[in-house]
């Protein structure tokens, strides 16, 4: 089978299913060394945060063993008095690593967030311990302060609108988008054939779970173009003053451009919400926020129509750990419109959560996603675990520790632009100097590449010649270099997504050097068909 009827079979795929093919091909005999840029594993991890997590976890056992200590067992801890001997077991252990953070991290949460030190650390000993189910199932009490805070000080740049977010905490941000678009569906928010938004280009996911079966949603692309900085246009804004589109879902900054939406686009959105679309719903997904200084978040901007998705994976190199968070204001137009839906509609949600509420009606938005996430009947196991909500708070704690010098976050800057400067300096081509630029990946319009460096008529036969996934195919099979294909997340096709996060810099310079190459040798094949 020749190569482009290979290729069309591929195409239909996912990009991150298609990668898999990519890989398998990179690492064919002939290639020396594969380069795997394609998936957004960053290849850092905070350390500070986890050397508290691990010497907390020695304090924990500690406070176990008080209660009871028997061979190879220990009784669960009695919080009375904990915070005082938590202050003391960090003087004593000063020279550890993590120790500082830990004493700080409690100062900070007794001294500004006002918490209560028993309780703040009995919670913590016993989530890292890991011997209760969590209580409350949604998130443990003091977590879910210390997570409002974090967000607040990193969607809304630190100028949260009035009012409390409620939060649940997920395995991660796709558990998160899971149980959102499921329970809109189960509440009677969006229903088969109803129209939603979709901001592009955005994270597949978000293109390819409206139009399963399970939802049978009807797809309007609200796009961000690469002429426009990869923002959206007024024209394209305006799409959601229809009435029938029932929900704008988007990811900002956005996957794969990596550019976060601009002030003014923010404030028009907020403009349509508080005017002509108060009944619209938006689902925003931040999880690389915290790459962009000064970030403000739409859930900050339009807060009582906003779901913000959020995760700790990339920003902390933590995706295995898989944390997430949901965050829905108490003050919403969701829970209105469920109040208001139809009296047959609202018996059947009645009869739905029934067995979890004597007043089922009252039940929020946010708890009804807890129930659905574990079918109703298993709500009173919902929750993510508690290890992994101590270790959402270390890494919230570190970030709240830093507010003022920022040194984290400009080191995680510093990591990507680094490696974004060595790309675009070994492909010999300016790379795009845009403003709320993430920079996590950066998107290669390679027919632009391509009639920038030798002309339109060059490019315009790479279209005509070849698929749009043949250049990231050659890529894989003939240099060993597995990118995404930009297409698949609708970029322009023949794009390439690259991502700065998970190889070192002079990586990128291989990935630079590998992309010129290869389109130098389009260009050969070209000058002799011609």
């Amino acid at each position: 089978m020749d190569r482009s009827k290979t290729e069309k079979k591929y195409e239909v795929l996912s990009p991150f299913e298609l990668k898999d093919k990519l890989i398998a091909m990179a690492k064919s005999p002939q290639v020396k060394t594969m380069l795997n840029a394609g998936r957004g594993n960053p290849n850092w991890v905070a350390t500070r945060p986890r050397e508290a997590f691990f010497l907390l976890g020695s304090f924990a056992l500690q406070e176990a063993h008080r209660v009871m200590s028997r061979p190879g067992l220990a009784g669960a801890p009695d919080s009375t008095g904990m915070g005082e001997r938590f202050r003391e077991f960090c003087l004593i252990h000063a020279e550890t690593n993590g120790a500082e953070f830990l004493s700080d991290a409690f100062s900070l949460v007794v001294g500004k967030l006002g918490l209560d030190g028993d309780s703040f650390i009995g919670e913590m000993v016993d989530g890292i311990l890991g011997d209760h189910y969590p209580t409350p199932d949604r998130v443990l009490v003091n977590t879910e302060k210390i997570v409002r805070a974090y967000l607040d000080e990193t969607m809304c740049g630190g100028s949260p609108p009035s009012g409390t977010m409620d939060i649940f905490v997920t395995e991660g941000g796709t558990a998160a988008m899971t149980y959102v678009f499921n329970t809109l569906k189960e509440n009677g928010l969006i229903h088969p054939g109803d129209k939603i938004a979709i901001g592009t280009p955005i994270f597949t996911p978000y293109i390819e779970i409206p139009v399963l079966n399970d939802f049978e949603l009807v797809e309007v692309e609200v796009q961000q173009s690469e002429e426009n900085n990869w923002q959206y246009a007024d024209s394209e804004l305006k799409k959601l003053e229809d009435p029938s589109i029932k929900a704008f879902f988007l990811v900002n900054p956005s996957n794969p451009s990596s550019v976060s939406i601009a002030e003014t686009s923010l404030k028009k959105i907020a403009e349509l919400v508080r005017t002509k679309r108060k009944d619209l719903i938006i689902l925003t997904d931040d999880v690389y926020g915290t790459f962009v200084n000064g970030f403000r978040s739409l859930s900050a901007i339009a807060p009582r129509n906003t779901i913000l998705v959020y995760s700790y994976s990339k920003y902390f190199g933590a995706t295995g750990w898989r944390l997430g968070a949901i965050g829905i204001y108490q003050d919403n137009v969701l829970d209105e419109m469920i109040a208001a839906l139809p009296p047959e509609t609202r018996a059947e949600l009645n009869e739905r959560y029934s067995t979890i509420a004597t007043d089922p009606s009252k039940i929020k938005l946010i708890d009804r996603l807890v129930a659905d996430s574990r079918t109703v009947a298993l709500n009173h196991t919902a929750g993510l675990s508690t290890p992994q909500q101590v270790m959402m708070v270390l890494f919230s704690l570190q970030e709240l520790l830093d507010r003022e010098s920022h040194l984290y976050k400009k080191e995680a800057q510093d990591v990507v632009h680094k490696r974004y400067e060595t790309l675009y300096r070994a492909l010999g081509a300016e790379g795009p100097e845009l403003p709320c630029y993430a920079c996590y990946y950066t998107t290669i319009d390679v027919r632009k590449l391509a009639s920038d460096r030798y002309g339109d008529d060059f490019s315009k036969w790479m279209q005509t010649a070849h698929e749009p996934i043949d250049f990231v195919w050659r890529l894989a099979d003939e240099k060993g270099i597995v990118l995404m294909d930009g297409g698949g997340f609708d970029a322009p096709e023949m794009s390439i997504r690259v991502s700065l996060a998970n190889l070192f810099e002079e990586d990128y310079d291989e990935i630079g050097k590998g992309i010129s190459d290869l389109l130098d040798e389009y260009l050969k094949e070209w000058k002799a068909a011609k």
